[in-house]
């Protein structure tokens, strides 16, 4: 007997339409209706038109024939509480959020309730599109951007393309530095990658430097495989370094960039 609580996936073709999403997945599948809908809510369901893939939350919508419909289901995923960013600004066409240690910066196919940026859709009066500008690691913390229209998305995106926005970082790596400045500029996944560090001071008591930290790129993990490549990993990194009871020690603490929205400098520090 299968374990009613393990993930599952599942696909379907409709053949029978039209029929809507929530009879569709009832017929095929052993959950309850009122469990597909709150995993339709929590983005746990897709609907594939062609070559176009995007979530489907409205449990009433009419499916036609070819349509395909996926289910990612996964009950401990769905089961989780969502962590409550904190607003530093809104400008309407894009917000600026503090996104704490463990929170998704954008969901999964498994759903997406828990990320930032679908709890920066629902969090105004009235819900807005948003779109991810940049990326922070789950476990790390700190200042992020979210956009919500298209166009200034991909002007923000552009921003971090063309590494016009100064994003600066604080960590706690393991161990004593024994140097003040140090420029890192080993190749990571065959790209260039280039940090920036300077030591801020040392803890005795539990072993750790604080760093501040400059990237020129962003390369996945950069910071976190940079710090390990100095010999001192970063606090609590379980990939890279070892864990730590108050987990990942990395923040995103600045971001200053000239808006091509406000036409202003914007500085953001945490």
């Amino acid at each position: 007997m299968s374990d009613p609580l393990a993930p599952f996936t599942l696909t379907i073709q409709i053949q029978n339409g039209p029929v809507t999403a929530i009879d569709a997945l009832a017929a095929q599948c052993e959950l309850s209706r009122q469990q597909l809908k709150q995993a339709m809510a929590k983005g746990a369901v897709w609907l594939q038109i062609g070559k176009r893939k995007q979530r489907l939350r409205r449990a009433t919508r009419m499916l036609h024939n070819g349509e395909i419909l996926s289910l990612y289901y996964d009950n401990k995923l769905l089961a989780l509480p969502v962590i409550t960013p904190q607003l530093v600004t809104d400008f309407g066409l894009y917000s600026v959020w503090i996104k704490p240690a463990g929170m998704l910066a954008q969901g999964t196919e498994w759903g997406d309730h828990c990320s930032l940026l679908r709890f920066a859709e629902q969090a105004f009066a009235k819900p807005r599109q948003s779109f991810l500008v940049q990326r922070l690691d789950r476990e790390a913390y700190g200042l992020m951007i979210i956009a919500h229209q298209r166009k200034a998305a991909g002007q923000l995106s552009a921003l971090f393309q063309q590494r016009k926005v100064d994003k600066q970082y604080q960590v706690w790596v393991d161990g004593e530095v024994p140097w003040q400045q140090r420029r890192l500029d080993t190749p990571l996944d065959g790209k260039q990658a280039v940090s920036h560090f300077e030591r801020l001071g040392y803890d005795a008591e539990l072993n750790r430097t604080q760093l501040h930290v400059s990237i020129e790129t962003g390369r996945k993990h950069q910071i976190r495989r940079h710090c390990e490549a100095t010999g001192h990993p970063v606090s609590g990194d379980v990939r890279y370094g070892q864990k730590s009871h108050d987990g990942l020690q990395l923040k995103a603490s600045r971001l200053a960039f000239d808006c091509p929205i406000t036409h202003k400098k914007q500085v953001f520090s945490y």
